[in-house]
Formats: structure tokens, C-alpha cells, sequence
């Protein structure tokens, strides 16, 4: 009984890190996807091909390659392990990249589906470009946009397990520790884990989407 209460608690440990990570990358890509935005949809030639180039690497290679890059090259670059003592802050940076670069997309996609009459109706009005978007444009992305961004944020719950690969101590790692002892249910405790935090989610985002529900257009 002890060992399993040694276990349990083991495993709620890996599973904060794991919040831990998920609620930081959340906090910091959501507002960087809105800048990658807008800088790829820039009337500046230079910044938006810099940014559109940035998202089809992103987008185009492995979240686990990017992670192995991010930990390892700066090290083998400057001849000095940049990361080795924080493995954790190379895997937020990693995350908070690649998921910046998604949302930028789906940011995009969203201002983009909004009508060209919904903008010149508001120049009719009178309304300068700052009162166009937040008055008229900005409920109605939002409303184009949650459902997109709520797959990309049940996903992200799911790839903090790939930050085992740089020996981050997440439930994955957990497990697999005590699985490599011969115990397999540690194994099935982190799909009920994660399964609750994505039920949770799921509720969440449908109430979201439930109260946008006004914006049809």
C-alpha cells in the first residue's frame, strides 16, 4: 500500500510538470501567435516572408526534432551546454515556438474569414481601423477560432510527453520508471490523467463556443 501511495504521489509530481508546461505555453504563445499574425499578413514584404518562412519550418518538422535542436545545438554552437542545468526552460522555449506558429495560422484564418463588407461597413460608420477591429471584427474571430484553437490546445496537453526525450521529468518519465520495474499500471494512472485534463477542456472550450453562439456571421 505504501508503495503505491509512493507511486501515485511520483506520478501527480510528473503530472504538475506537465501542467507546468502546458499552462506556460499557453501564456506565452497565445499572445506571440497573435504578433507572428500579423507579421505575416504585413504589408512589409521583408517581415512577412521572414515570418511565413518561420511557420513552414515550424509547421514542416517534428515537435520532437525542434526540442532535440533547441537543447543541443546552442550547446554545440558555443561550445558550452546552455541548457544542461534547465532542461525544463529548453522545452518551454520549444513549445512556446511551435505552438506560436500554429496559432498565428489560426489566428489568420480567422481575420481572414471575416467578410471585406464588415470592414467597409465600419468605415462607413465612421470608425477608425483600432475601433473597426475591437467594435465589429474581434468577437467574430474569436467565434472562427475556438474551435481550431481548442484541438490545438487538447493536442498540447498530449505533447508534453515528448519532453521525456531531454530527460524532463513528466508522468510519462514517471511511468516508464516504475514500468522498467515491472509495475504497469503507473502506466494507465497517466491516461486517466491526461483524459481527465482534456475532459476538462472540452467542457471549457463548448462553453465558450456556446457563448459566441450569437456571432453567426
Amino acid at each position: 500500500m505504501n508503495r503505491f501511495f509512493t507511486v501515485s504521489y511520483d506520478l501527480l509530481l510528473g503530472f504538475a510538470t506537465s501542467i507546468r508546461l502546458f499552462i506556460l505555453t499557453l501564456l506565452f504563445a497565445l499572445p506571440l501567435g497573435l504578433i507572428i499574425c500579423f507579421g505575416s499578413m504585413s504589408k512589409i514584404k521583408p517581415l512577412a516572408c521572414f515570418c511565413r518562412i518561420i511557420i513552414w519550418i515550424i509547421r514542416g518538422t517534428p515537435l520532437m526534432l525542434q526540442i532535440l535542436v533547441v537543447f543541443y545545438v546552442p550547446g554545440i554552437l558555443f561550445n558550452m551546454p546552455l541548457f544542461a542545468n534547465n532542461r525544463f526552460l529548453a522545452a518551454l522555449i520549444t513549445f512556446v515556438i511551435n505552438y506560436a506558429c500554429y496559432f498565428s495560422e489560426i489566428y489568420r484564418g480567422g481575420i481572414e474569414s471575416v467578410p471585406i463588407g464588415q470592414y467597409e461597413a465600419g468605415k462607413v460608420l465612421g470608425l477608425n481601423n483600432k475601433e473597426i477591429f475591437f467594435n465589429i471584427i474581434l468577437m467574430q474571430v474569436i467565434k472562427k477560432i475556438v474551435p481550431p484553437l481548442s484541438n490545438e490546445v487538447i493536442t498540447l496537453v498530449k505533447d508534453t510527453s515528448l519532453v521525456r526525450v531531454i530527460s524532463v521529468v513528466e508522468i510519462i518519465k514517471v511511468a516508464e520508471k516504475y514500468t522498467a520495474k515491472g509495475l504497469i499500471w503507473p502506466l494507465f494512472y497517466t491516461g486517466v490523467y491526461y483524459l481527465i485534463l482534456s475532459g476538462l477542456l472540452t467542457v471549457m472550450f463548448a462553453y465558450i463556443e456556446k457563448c459566441f453562439a450569437y456571432y453567426r456571421g
